[in-house]
C-alpha cells in the first residue's frame, strides 16, 4: 500500500493538535494504513508558538507528525496552505482535512480508501451521500446556503459536497495542473479536482461534526472569493468566450446575490 500525507491547514488550532494527531494515527493503525505522516501547515496567529510546541512534543512521542509555521510575511491562506503541503508531502497519496475536529479522524481511512486502493483518483468525504450527514442542528436557511453554494459549481465538479474540504488525491494527479491552481481562496479541495480534471472521482459518506475549539478562517473577503474562484473555473473548463462569459457572469452574480442575503438573514 502506498504511504499516506495527511496534510491539515491550521489557524490558531491550539487546543485540537494533540486529539487530531492522537485519534489520527489511531485510525489509520487500526486500518493498517502505513506508512503515514501527519504534516501541520499552520498560518501565523497567537497561537502559533503553541502549535509548534505541541508539535514537536508529540514527533518526540513517536508520532509521525511534522510542521511548517508560516509568517505572515511569507503569506497566509487556507489554499496556499494545502498546496504548499501537497507540495511538501512525503508520501504519494495525500488528504486534506480540517483541524477543528469537524472532520472526524476516524473518517480518514474512509474518505483515503478509493485512491490509496486505485479506484478513484481524486475522493471527497461529503455530507450528501447516503450514510452522510451533519451530526449538530443546522437550520434550514443554513441547510439553503449550502445548497445554493454547491449548486454554484455544479458545472465544474461532479461531487455532491465540492465545498468539502475532507478530500484525498494523489502525487500524479496534483502534478497534473499543479501550476493551473490558484491558491487565493478557501475551496482549494474544488480547485484542485478541478485544475488537475481528476477522474473517476469518488464522494465517502461522512458525518461532518460541529467545531469543538479553534477559530475558522471563512470571512466574507473569502466569500467573494469563492465566486470569482468559480468564474475562473467555468472559464478553464469551458472556455471564456464572449457569450459564455456573460452568461456565466449573470448566473454566477444572480446566485451570489441570493447566497449572500440568506448569510446575511443568518448573521443576525
Amino acid at each position: 500500500m502506498p504511504g499516506l500525507s495527511v496534510i491539515v491547514p491550521t489557524y490558531n488550532e491550539v487546543d485540537n493538535i494533540r486529539p487530531l494527531c492522537e485519534r489520527l494515527f489511531k485510525s489509520l493503525k487500526d486500518a493498517g494504513i502505513e506508512p503515514a505522516e501527519l504534516v501541520v501547515m499552520d498560518d501565523e496567529s497567537k497561537g502559533s508558538e503553541q502549535t509548534e510546541k505541541i508539535v514537536n512534543e508529540l514527533a518526540k512521542e513517536g508520532y509521525g507528525i511534522r510542521g511548517h509555521f508560516r509568517k505572515k510575511t511569507e503569506g497566509r491562506g487556507l489554499s496556499s496552505a494545502v498546496m504548499l503541503g501537497f507540495d511538501k508531502a512525503k508520501y504519494p497519496v495525500m488528504l486534506c482535512m480540517d483541524a477543528d475536529l469537524q472532520h472526524e479522524p476516524e473518517s480518514v481511512p474512509a474518505v483515503a480508501d478509493p485512491v490509496l486502493k486505485g479506484r478513484a483518483e481524486f475522493s471527497v468525504g461529503s455530507r450528501n451521500v447516503a450514510g452522510g450527514g451533519v451530526g449538530f442542528e443546522w437550520s434550514f436557511l443554513r441547510r439553503v446556503i449550502s445548497f445554493v453554494a454547491t449548486s454554484l459549481a455544479l458545472g465544474v465538479s461532479s461531487s455532491t459536497d465540492p465545498m468539502s474540504g475532507f478530500f484525498c488525491t494523489t502525487k500524479d494527479v496534483y502534478a497534473r495542473g499543479r501550476e493551473r491552481c490558484n491558491g487565493i481562496g478557501w475551496k482549494v479541495g474544488l480547485e484542485i479536482a478541478a485544475r488537475c480534471q481528476a477522474k473517476p472521482l469518488e464522494d465517502v459518506p461522512i458525518t461532518f461534526k460541529d467545531r469543538e475549539a479553534g477559530e475558522s478562517k471563512l470571512t466574507q473577503k473569502e466569500t467573494i472569493q469563492y465566486v470569482e474562484q468559480l468564474v475562473h473555473l467555468y472559464c478553464d473548463r469551458y472556455g471564456a468566450g464572449p457569450f459564455f462569459g456573460s452568461i456565466a457572469l449573470l448566473v454566477l452574480v444572480g446566485l451570489f446575490i441570493l447566497y449572500s442575503l440568506l448569510s446575511s438573514l443568518v448573521g443576525r
